[in-house]
């Protein structure tokens, strides 16, 4: 698919377990990586000769708003305004169980998480008073999420969608009517062409948690992380990956339905970043999306912008994804 290729519709059936699909969720996550990136690309038109723009930024699960810090760098060297939101209990405000500190296994199978409590309604929340702020502050508010954060920006794009000029899914998740939640996604027959982790640290069910050790030093789990989130990252580049995950992410928010209006969230300009080798929202399940979404507003679809070789966490060099962002039209 070239860039700007609208997408075809994907014959599709009904998925695997719940329990089988909680293995693919596991790094739908952005991370720190593209935190470290200095990108090596060449600005186009300057902000001020585009006006200036308030990009709101999303992360994925797992994930913080450090996961944006080379690409916002660069959209506010360009002359705009960013926020990159932390959702609750991430980032700034993480948890960390202490047995996770401690690498006490066992322990860590069983301590609870106040992350269980987290829906997608508190995501919703917290990006929308980021929204509503950043509109406040005058000029266009383009909301852009990465992986679990395209649920956001589909909640958040049928609350407020006076407040937005234009909503951008990078390798996101945009669940709809056949797919209504993070947890329908991941577990259609298109879901199950991401690559799983070889293990979860206790029962999500009971957690009410995905939890995941990072800190692992199995050479296996190590390796399944690194093809999931940036096979294409150098091995420095994944070490701080890990440094910057968290090892909760809420079932319930998982099992939220986010799926866009089409008189709300279906008027708005829509772009879709699609990574062709990304190994955790499979690209199958990219396309079903896109597909889906504009069967619901035909005459408003994506714009889509192909990156064929890139992976879950986008082009190592992240001026490639800024100039798309950069040029995003309102």
């Amino acid at each position: 698919m070239a860039d700007n290729e609208k997408s075809t519709d994907i014959p599709w059936s009904s998925g695997p377990s719940r329990r089988t699909a909680l293995r693919g969720l596991a790094a739908t996550a952005g991370a720190a990586a593209l935190a470290t990136g200095t990108g090596a690309g060449t600005a186009h038109a300057t902000g001020a000769a585009r006006g200036v723009r308030t990009y709101v930024l999303v992360h994925g699960t797992h994930s913080a708003a450090a996961f944006w810090t080379a690409i916002g760098r660069e959209l506010a060297l360009r002359g705009h305004r960013v926020v990159a939101v932390d959702q609750p209990l991430h980032g700034t405000e993480k948890f960390i169980p202490k047995a996770y500190q401690a690498q006490d296994l066992r322990a860590l199978a069983t301590e609870p998480s106040p992350v269980a409590a987290l829906t997608l309604d508190d995501f919703e929340r917290r990006v929308t008073g980021a929204v509503r702020r950043a509109a406040q502050l005058g000029g266009p508010v383009v909301l852009v999420g990465h992986s679990m954060g395209g649920l956001s920006v589909s909640r958040v794009a049928d609350a407020v969608p006076e407040l937005l000029s234009h909503i951008c899914y990078m390798a996101a998740f945009c669940p709809s009517r056949t797919m209504p939640s993070l947890m329908d996604c991941a577990s259609s027959p298109e879901g199950q062409h991401a690559l799983n982790p070889l293990h979860q640290v206790g029962d999500p069910e009971k957690l009410g948690v995905l939890r995941l050790n990072w800190r692992t030093s199995d050479r296996r789990e190590l390796a399944a992380f690194k093809e999931m989130i940036c096979a294409d990252h150098t091995d420095a580049q994944f070490l701080r990956v890990l440094e910057g995950m968290q090892t909760d992410e809420s079932m319930t928010a998982y099992a939220d339905r986010a799926v866009g209006r089409a008189t709300t969230w279906g008027r708005l300009p829509r772009t879709y970043l699609r990574f062709g080798k990304d190994r955790t929202v499979a690209t199958q399940l990219q396309d079903r999306m896109i597909a889906e979404a504009d069967e619901l507003t035909p005459h408003n679809r994506f714009t889509v912008h192909n990156f064929p070789n890139a992976g879950h966490l986008g082009p190592p060099d992240p001026t490639r994804v800024t100039d798309v962002l950069h040029g995003l039209p309102l």
